[in-house]
Protein backbone atom coordinates (compact mmCIF):
# COMPACT_ATOMS: atom_id res chain seq x y z
CA UNK A 1 0.00 0.00 0.00
CA UNK A 2 1.15 3.19 -0.80
CA UNK A 3 2.61 5.53 1.94
CA UNK A 4 -0.05 8.74 2.46
CA UNK A 5 0.57 12.54 3.17
CA UNK A 6 -1.67 15.23 4.39
CA UNK A 7 -0.43 18.93 4.44
CA UNK A 8 -2.17 21.61 6.94
CA UNK A 9 -0.67 25.28 5.20
CA UNK A 10 -1.05 28.15 7.75
CA UNK A 11 -0.75 32.26 6.89
CA UNK A 12 0.17 33.50 3.39
CA UNK A 13 -0.63 32.37 -0.60
CA UNK A 14 2.98 32.36 -0.44
CA UNK A 15 2.96 29.10 1.87
CA UNK A 16 -0.01 27.87 -0.18
CA UNK A 17 2.22 27.74 -3.34
CA UNK A 18 5.08 26.27 -1.63
CA UNK A 19 2.82 23.77 0.27
CA UNK A 20 1.81 22.35 -3.06
CA UNK A 21 5.18 22.33 -4.58
CA UNK A 22 6.59 20.22 -1.59
CA UNK A 23 2.97 17.61 -2.17
CA UNK A 24 4.24 17.38 -5.54
CA UNK A 25 7.51 16.07 -4.53
CA UNK A 26 5.41 13.83 -1.88
CA UNK A 27 3.91 12.51 -5.09
CA UNK A 28 6.47 12.22 -7.34
CA UNK A 29 8.13 10.09 -4.78
CA UNK A 30 5.26 7.63 -4.69
CA UNK A 31 2.88 8.88 -1.95
CA UNK A 32 -0.69 9.45 -2.22
CA UNK A 33 -1.91 13.29 -0.85
CA UNK A 34 -4.98 12.74 1.16
CA UNK A 35 -6.71 14.96 3.08
CA UNK A 36 -5.65 17.23 6.20
CA UNK A 37 -8.69 15.28 8.32
CA UNK A 38 -7.38 12.04 6.92
CA UNK A 39 -5.16 9.60 8.36
CA UNK A 40 -1.68 9.49 7.10
CA UNK A 41 2.05 8.00 7.68
CA UNK A 42 3.15 11.99 7.19
CA UNK A 43 1.89 15.10 8.25
CA UNK A 44 3.14 18.39 7.30
CA UNK A 45 2.47 21.41 8.83
CA UNK A 46 3.39 24.61 7.35
CA UNK A 47 3.28 27.29 9.32
CA UNK A 48 2.67 31.21 9.91
CA UNK A 49 3.80 32.92 12.77
CA UNK A 50 2.76 37.03 11.94
CA UNK A 51 0.70 37.10 14.98
CA UNK A 52 0.50 34.93 18.19
CA UNK A 53 -2.79 33.89 17.34
CA UNK A 54 -0.94 31.90 14.27
CA UNK A 55 1.79 30.87 16.51
CA UNK A 56 -1.11 29.07 18.75
CA UNK A 57 -2.83 28.08 15.90
CA UNK A 58 -0.01 25.91 14.86
CA UNK A 59 0.65 24.13 18.01
CA UNK A 60 -3.08 23.57 18.55
CA UNK A 61 -2.98 21.61 15.23
CA UNK A 62 0.37 19.53 16.03
CA UNK A 63 -1.39 18.33 19.13
CA UNK A 64 -4.34 17.71 17.50
CA UNK A 65 -2.65 15.79 14.92
CA UNK A 66 -1.01 13.57 17.12
CA UNK A 67 -3.90 12.61 19.22
CA UNK A 68 -5.68 11.50 16.14
CA UNK A 69 -2.66 9.93 14.68
CA UNK A 70 -0.18 9.17 16.94
CA UNK A 71 2.30 7.02 14.70
CA UNK A 72 2.33 9.68 12.09
CA UNK A 73 5.85 11.18 11.27
CA UNK A 74 5.13 15.37 11.81
CA UNK A 75 7.21 17.76 10.34
CA UNK A 76 7.13 21.47 11.15
CA UNK A 77 8.17 24.01 8.49
CA UNK A 78 7.69 27.69 7.61
CA UNK A 79 8.30 30.96 9.42
CA UNK A 80 6.80 29.69 12.85
CA UNK A 81 9.74 26.51 12.26
CA UNK A 82 12.36 29.52 11.43
CA UNK A 83 12.02 31.68 14.20
CA UNK A 84 11.11 29.24 16.97
CA UNK A 85 12.56 25.68 16.26
CA UNK A 86 13.66 24.86 19.74
CA UNK A 87 9.64 25.33 20.88
CA UNK A 88 8.35 23.57 18.50
CA UNK A 89 10.98 20.61 18.98
CA UNK A 90 9.55 19.98 22.55
CA UNK A 91 5.76 19.66 21.65
CA UNK A 92 4.87 15.85 21.75
CA UNK A 93 4.72 14.09 18.85
CA UNK A 94 6.76 16.49 16.65
CA UNK A 95 9.32 14.74 14.54
CA UNK A 96 11.19 17.51 12.68
CA UNK A 97 11.52 21.08 12.30
CA UNK A 98 12.82 22.58 9.39
CA UNK A 99 13.14 26.14 8.90
CA UNK A 100 12.59 28.37 5.47
CA UNK A 101 16.10 27.42 4.35
CA UNK A 102 15.93 24.00 4.03
CA UNK A 103 12.08 23.67 3.33
CA UNK A 104 12.50 22.83 -0.44
CA UNK A 105 14.23 19.62 0.97
CA UNK A 106 11.25 18.54 3.34
CA UNK A 107 10.62 15.83 0.99
CA UNK A 108 14.05 14.93 1.10
CA UNK A 109 14.83 15.39 4.77
CA UNK A 110 11.18 13.40 6.16
CA UNK A 111 11.91 10.77 3.81
CA UNK A 112 15.44 9.83 5.08
CA UNK A 113 14.26 10.55 8.92
CA UNK A 114 15.17 7.20 10.48
CA UNK A 115 13.31 6.52 13.84
CA UNK A 116 10.44 8.41 15.72
CA UNK A 117 10.81 9.82 19.05
CA UNK A 118 13.26 12.56 19.16
CA UNK A 119 12.79 15.88 17.23
CA UNK A 120 15.41 16.77 15.08
CA UNK A 121 16.14 20.38 13.78
CA UNK A 122 17.95 21.09 10.53
CA UNK A 123 19.42 24.33 10.33
CA UNK A 124 16.92 26.60 11.66
CA UNK A 125 18.31 29.42 13.38
CA UNK A 126 20.28 31.76 11.17
CA UNK A 127 20.04 35.08 10.04
CA UNK A 128 21.60 34.00 6.59
CA UNK A 129 18.44 32.96 4.61
CA UNK A 130 19.44 32.85 0.87
CA UNK A 131 17.92 30.41 -0.88
CA UNK A 132 15.16 30.95 -3.06
CA UNK A 133 12.50 27.72 -2.90
CA UNK A 134 10.94 28.16 -6.39
CA UNK A 135 7.35 27.84 -5.91
CA UNK A 136 3.82 27.13 -7.26
CA UNK A 137 0.61 25.72 -6.61
CA UNK A 138 -1.55 23.37 -8.63
CA UNK A 139 -4.48 21.22 -9.04
CA UNK A 140 -5.87 22.08 -5.71
CA UNK A 141 -7.90 25.56 -7.23
CA UNK A 142 -9.23 26.73 -10.29
CA UNK A 143 -6.38 29.70 -9.70
CA UNK A 144 -2.80 29.19 -9.35
CA UNK A 145 -0.22 31.17 -6.22
CA UNK A 146 3.26 31.76 -8.61
CA UNK A 147 5.85 32.88 -5.91
CA UNK A 148 8.52 35.29 -8.15
CA UNK A 149 9.74 36.69 -5.23
CA UNK A 150 10.57 35.90 -0.92
CA UNK A 151 12.03 38.01 1.96
CA UNK A 152 11.83 41.98 2.92
CA UNK A 153 14.16 44.10 3.45
CA UNK A 154 11.77 47.13 5.11
CA UNK A 155 11.97 46.36 8.65
CA UNK A 156 8.93 47.14 9.68
CA UNK A 157 8.38 47.58 13.86
CA UNK A 158 5.83 45.13 14.69
CA UNK A 159 6.92 42.66 11.78
CA UNK A 160 9.44 39.41 12.54
CA UNK A 161 9.32 38.44 8.68
CA UNK A 162 12.30 39.65 7.44
CA UNK A 163 13.79 37.53 10.53
CA UNK A 164 11.65 34.57 9.25
CA UNK A 165 12.39 34.91 5.31
CA UNK A 166 15.49 36.59 4.97
CA UNK A 167 16.35 39.53 2.69
CA UNK A 168 14.79 40.09 -0.95
CA UNK A 169 15.06 38.08 -3.46
CA UNK A 170 13.98 36.58 -6.38
CA UNK A 171 14.35 34.03 -9.81
CA UNK A 172 14.85 35.55 -12.60
CA UNK A 173 12.02 36.55 -15.10
CA UNK A 174 12.78 34.15 -17.70
CA UNK A 175 12.17 31.36 -14.67
CA UNK A 176 9.07 32.49 -13.52
CA UNK A 177 7.83 32.46 -17.04
CA UNK A 178 8.67 29.18 -17.60
CA UNK A 179 6.83 28.08 -14.49
CA UNK A 180 3.48 30.37 -15.70
CA UNK A 181 3.54 28.45 -18.85
CA UNK A 182 3.39 24.89 -16.26
CA UNK A 183 0.47 26.32 -15.07
CA UNK A 184 -1.04 27.12 -18.18
CA UNK A 185 -0.41 23.75 -19.08
CA UNK A 186 -1.84 22.26 -16.60
CA UNK A 187 -5.30 23.97 -17.61
CA UNK A 188 -5.51 26.66 -14.70
CA UNK A 189 -6.88 30.01 -15.94
CA UNK A 190 -6.15 32.53 -13.29
CA UNK A 191 -2.54 32.84 -11.68
CA UNK A 192 -1.73 35.20 -8.42
CA UNK A 193 1.50 36.45 -8.32
CA UNK A 194 2.72 36.30 -4.45
CA UNK A 195 5.73 36.95 -2.82
CA UNK A 196 6.52 38.56 0.53
CA UNK A 197 6.75 41.91 -0.78
CA UNK A 198 5.98 40.98 -3.90
CA UNK A 199 6.92 44.53 -5.90
CA UNK A 200 10.19 44.46 -4.53
CA UNK A 201 10.78 42.40 -7.93
CA UNK A 202 14.33 42.59 -9.08
CA UNK A 203 15.98 43.31 -6.15
CA UNK A 204 18.93 39.94 -6.80
CA UNK A 205 18.53 40.11 -10.94
CA UNK A 206 18.55 43.45 -12.03
CA UNK A 207 15.03 43.20 -13.55
CA UNK A 208 12.04 45.11 -12.63
CA UNK A 209 8.81 44.05 -11.45
CA UNK A 210 6.80 45.50 -14.19
CA UNK A 211 8.96 43.94 -16.98
CA UNK A 212 7.87 40.51 -14.75
CA UNK A 213 3.95 42.05 -15.55
CA UNK A 214 4.96 42.65 -19.37
CA UNK A 215 6.56 39.26 -19.83
CA UNK A 216 3.87 37.43 -17.98
CA UNK A 217 1.59 38.93 -20.11
CA UNK A 218 2.69 37.16 -23.11
CA UNK A 219 1.93 33.99 -21.58
CA UNK A 220 -0.63 31.98 -24.19
CA UNK A 221 -3.05 30.24 -21.81
CA UNK A 222 -3.20 32.26 -18.49
CA UNK A 223 -6.75 33.94 -19.02
CA UNK A 224 -6.19 36.00 -16.29
CA UNK A 225 -3.47 37.63 -13.17
CA UNK A 226 -4.03 39.04 -9.79
CA UNK A 227 -1.42 40.33 -7.91
CA UNK A 228 -1.76 39.14 -4.46
CA UNK A 229 -0.25 42.63 -2.49
CA UNK A 230 1.21 45.21 -3.45
CA UNK A 231 3.33 48.27 -1.03
CA UNK A 232 1.77 51.34 -2.06
CA UNK A 233 5.16 52.96 -1.72
CA UNK A 234 6.08 50.24 -5.23
CA UNK A 235 2.99 51.05 -6.80
CA UNK A 236 3.89 53.13 -9.45
CA UNK A 237 2.35 54.86 -12.22
CA UNK A 238 4.04 52.17 -14.62
CA UNK A 239 2.61 49.41 -12.89
CA UNK A 240 -1.26 50.88 -12.72
CA UNK A 241 -0.62 51.39 -16.47
CA UNK A 242 0.19 47.93 -17.20
CA UNK A 243 -3.30 46.41 -15.62
CA UNK A 244 -4.84 48.94 -16.65
CA UNK A 245 -3.95 48.20 -20.49
CA UNK A 246 -4.03 44.41 -19.86
CA UNK A 247 -6.24 41.91 -20.69
CA UNK A 248 -5.49 39.90 -18.52
CA UNK A 249 -4.02 41.48 -15.38
CA UNK A 250 -7.27 42.04 -13.48
CA UNK A 251 -8.61 45.41 -12.07
CA UNK A 252 -8.10 44.36 -8.00
CA UNK A 253 -5.10 45.40 -5.78
CA UNK A 254 -4.64 44.26 -2.37
CA UNK A 255 -2.79 47.63 -1.05
CA UNK A 256 -1.54 47.72 2.57
CA UNK A 257 -1.67 50.55 4.79
CA UNK A 258 -2.03 49.55 8.36
CA UNK A 259 -3.33 52.35 9.99
CA UNK A 260 -4.77 56.12 8.71
CA UNK A 261 -2.29 58.21 11.10
CA UNK A 262 0.86 59.21 9.95
CA UNK A 263 2.10 59.47 13.82
CA UNK A 264 1.33 55.92 13.47
CA UNK A 265 3.03 55.32 10.67
CA UNK A 266 6.11 56.78 11.70
CA UNK A 267 5.97 54.53 14.49
CA UNK A 268 5.48 51.61 12.41
CA UNK A 269 7.90 52.39 10.21
CA UNK A 270 6.15 51.69 7.05
CA UNK A 271 7.72 54.09 3.99
CA UNK A 272 5.31 55.92 3.44
CA UNK A 273 2.01 58.96 4.81
CA UNK A 274 -1.39 58.59 4.03
CA UNK A 275 -1.21 61.17 1.71
CA UNK A 276 0.68 58.97 -0.61
CA UNK A 277 -1.42 56.37 -0.06
CA UNK A 278 -4.31 58.20 -0.67
CA UNK A 279 -2.66 59.20 -4.12
CA UNK A 280 -1.93 55.89 -4.66
CA UNK A 281 -5.42 54.93 -4.21
CA UNK A 282 -6.71 58.04 -6.69
CA UNK A 283 -4.05 56.89 -9.41
CA UNK A 284 -5.80 53.49 -9.42
CA UNK A 285 -9.28 54.78 -10.19
CA UNK A 286 -8.22 57.22 -12.65
CA UNK A 287 -6.97 54.41 -14.77
CA UNK A 288 -9.61 51.73 -13.58
CA UNK A 289 -12.59 52.97 -11.78
CA UNK A 290 -13.91 49.57 -11.46
CA UNK A 291 -10.77 48.54 -10.02
CA UNK A 292 -11.34 46.51 -6.68
CA UNK A 293 -9.05 47.94 -3.57
CA UNK A 294 -8.16 45.58 -0.55
CA UNK A 295 -6.20 47.12 2.55
CA UNK A 296 -4.79 45.87 5.29
CA UNK A 297 -5.33 47.54 8.66
CA UNK A 298 -3.45 47.09 12.47
CA UNK A 299 -5.92 48.26 15.38
CA UNK A 300 -4.05 48.87 19.01
CA UNK A 301 -0.99 49.74 18.15
CA UNK A 302 1.57 51.11 20.75
CA UNK A 303 0.52 54.82 21.28
CA UNK A 304 -2.81 54.57 19.19
CA UNK A 305 -4.88 57.06 21.01
CA UNK A 306 -8.55 57.16 20.49
CA UNK A 307 -8.08 60.55 18.02
CA UNK A 308 -5.60 58.42 16.08
CA UNK A 309 -7.88 55.98 15.77
CA UNK A 310 -10.64 58.63 14.49
CA UNK A 311 -8.29 59.85 12.23
CA UNK A 312 -7.59 56.34 10.91
CA UNK A 313 -11.24 55.58 10.70
CA UNK A 314 -12.12 58.30 8.91
CA UNK A 315 -9.43 58.50 6.32
CA UNK A 316 -10.53 55.13 5.53
CA UNK A 317 -14.05 55.86 5.14
CA UNK A 318 -12.92 58.58 2.59
CA UNK A 319 -11.34 56.87 -0.10
CA UNK A 320 -13.71 54.41 0.07
CA UNK A 321 -12.05 50.76 -0.04
CA UNK A 322 -13.73 47.54 -1.62
CA UNK A 323 -12.81 45.99 1.46
CA UNK A 324 -10.43 45.82 4.76
CA UNK A 325 -8.54 43.43 6.19
CA UNK A 326 -8.62 43.83 10.08
CA UNK A 327 -5.78 42.85 12.18
CA UNK A 328 -5.35 43.70 16.05
CA UNK A 329 -2.25 44.23 17.05
CA UNK A 330 -0.63 41.51 18.01
CA UNK A 331 3.09 41.87 20.05
CA UNK A 332 6.04 39.24 18.72
CA UNK A 333 9.13 39.13 20.50
CA UNK A 334 12.13 40.82 19.37
CA UNK A 335 10.59 43.70 17.54
CA UNK A 336 11.37 46.67 18.29
CA UNK A 337 7.35 47.80 18.89
CA UNK A 338 7.64 45.40 22.38
CA UNK A 339 9.34 48.34 23.83
CA UNK A 340 7.30 51.34 22.75
CA UNK A 341 5.22 52.94 25.26
CA UNK A 342 1.60 53.59 25.82
CA UNK A 343 0.16 49.98 25.11
CA UNK A 344 -3.19 49.52 24.33
CA UNK A 345 -5.29 47.50 26.13
CA UNK A 346 -6.73 44.29 24.30
CA UNK A 347 -10.45 45.35 24.37
CA UNK A 348 -9.78 48.79 23.26
CA UNK A 349 -7.88 46.84 20.49
CA UNK A 350 -10.97 44.43 19.34
CA UNK A 351 -13.73 46.92 19.83
CA UNK A 352 -11.26 49.25 17.43
CA UNK A 353 -11.47 45.90 15.29
CA UNK A 354 -15.58 45.83 15.37
CA UNK A 355 -15.89 49.35 14.69
CA UNK A 356 -13.36 48.77 11.34
CA UNK A 357 -15.67 45.80 10.10
CA UNK A 358 -19.23 47.64 10.23
CA UNK A 359 -17.37 49.98 8.06
CA UNK A 360 -16.01 47.42 5.84
CA UNK A 361 -19.03 45.84 5.56
CA UNK A 362 -20.76 48.66 4.29
CA UNK A 363 -18.03 49.78 2.00
CA UNK A 364 -17.82 45.83 0.17
CA UNK A 365 -21.48 46.14 0.05
CA UNK A 366 -21.57 49.30 -1.63
CA UNK A 367 -19.07 48.42 -4.40
CA UNK A 368 -20.54 45.34 -5.40
CA UNK A 369 -23.87 46.53 -5.37
CA UNK A 370 -22.73 48.63 -8.19
CA UNK A 371 -22.32 46.09 -10.77
CA UNK A 372 -25.75 44.78 -10.50
CA UNK A 373 -27.94 45.50 -13.62
CA UNK A 374 -24.84 44.52 -14.94
CA UNK A 375 -23.31 42.03 -17.25
CA UNK A 376 -19.45 40.31 -16.18
CA UNK A 377 -17.06 37.43 -17.42
CA UNK A 378 -16.97 35.05 -14.26
CA UNK A 379 -14.58 32.47 -13.77
CA UNK A 380 -16.45 29.43 -12.06
CA UNK A 381 -14.97 27.29 -9.13
CA UNK A 382 -15.66 23.58 -8.16
CA UNK A 383 -17.25 24.06 -4.82
CA UNK A 384 -21.29 23.29 -4.50
CA UNK A 385 -23.36 24.90 -2.02
CA UNK A 386 -27.42 24.66 -1.43
CA UNK A 387 -27.34 23.67 -5.15
CA UNK A 388 -25.21 26.50 -6.11
CA UNK A 389 -21.66 27.61 -7.57
CA UNK A 390 -19.80 30.58 -7.81
CA UNK A 391 -16.87 32.52 -9.11
CA UNK A 392 -15.57 35.81 -9.16
CA UNK A 393 -15.69 38.46 -11.85
CA UNK A 394 -12.22 39.98 -12.55
CA UNK A 395 -12.87 43.21 -9.81
CA UNK A 396 -13.31 40.20 -7.87
CA UNK A 397 -17.16 40.20 -6.73
CA UNK A 398 -18.24 37.37 -6.04
CA UNK A 399 -20.94 35.98 -7.99
CA UNK A 400 -23.47 32.66 -7.44
CA UNK A 401 -25.24 30.88 -10.25
CA UNK A 402 -27.73 27.28 -10.07
CA UNK A 403 -24.50 24.76 -10.18
CA UNK A 404 -23.50 23.29 -13.48
CA UNK A 405 -20.62 21.58 -13.94
CA UNK A 406 -19.80 22.32 -17.66
CA UNK A 407 -19.61 25.92 -15.85
CA UNK A 408 -16.11 24.30 -13.78
CA UNK A 409 -12.80 26.33 -14.06
CA UNK A 410 -14.61 28.47 -17.25
CA UNK A 411 -14.79 32.21 -17.91
CA UNK A 412 -18.58 32.49 -18.36
CA UNK A 413 -20.70 35.67 -19.41
CA UNK A 414 -22.97 36.26 -16.75
CA UNK A 415 -25.84 39.02 -15.69
CA UNK A 416 -25.25 40.62 -12.04
CA UNK A 417 -28.98 40.15 -10.96
CA UNK A 418 -29.42 41.15 -7.16
CA UNK A 419 -27.19 41.38 -4.25
CA UNK A 420 -27.23 39.55 -0.61
CA UNK A 421 -26.44 41.07 2.39
CA UNK A 422 -23.05 39.72 2.34
CA UNK A 423 -22.09 41.41 -0.93
CA UNK A 424 -22.31 38.74 -3.07
CA UNK A 425 -23.96 38.69 -6.25
CA UNK A 426 -26.58 36.39 -7.52
CA UNK A 427 -26.33 36.01 -11.34
CA UNK A 428 -27.52 34.42 -14.20
CA UNK A 429 -25.37 32.70 -17.05
CA UNK A 430 -25.78 34.40 -20.24
CA UNK A 431 -25.20 31.44 -22.81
Amino acid sequence: MARRVNFHTLGCKLNFSESSTIARQFEEGGFVRVAPTEEADICIINSCSVTEHADKKCRNIIRKIHRRNPDAIIAVTGCYAQLKPYDIAQIEGVDIVLGNNDKSDTYKRVVELAERGKAQVYSCETDDIVRFFSAFSGGDRTRAFLKVQDGCDYCCSYCTIHNARGASRNIPIAEVVRQAECIAGSGQKEIVITGVNTGDFGRTTGESFADLLRALDKVEGVERYRISSIEPNLLTDEIIGICATSSKFQHHFHIPIQCGSNKILALMRRRYTVEKFADRIAAVRRAMPDAFIGIDVITGFPGETDADFADSRDFLASIEPSFLHIFPFSERPGTPAVNLPDKVQASISTARVKELEALSSRLHYDFCSRAVGSTAEVLFESTERGGMMSGFTGNYIKVKVPYNREYINRIVKAELLSIEPSGDILGRIIE
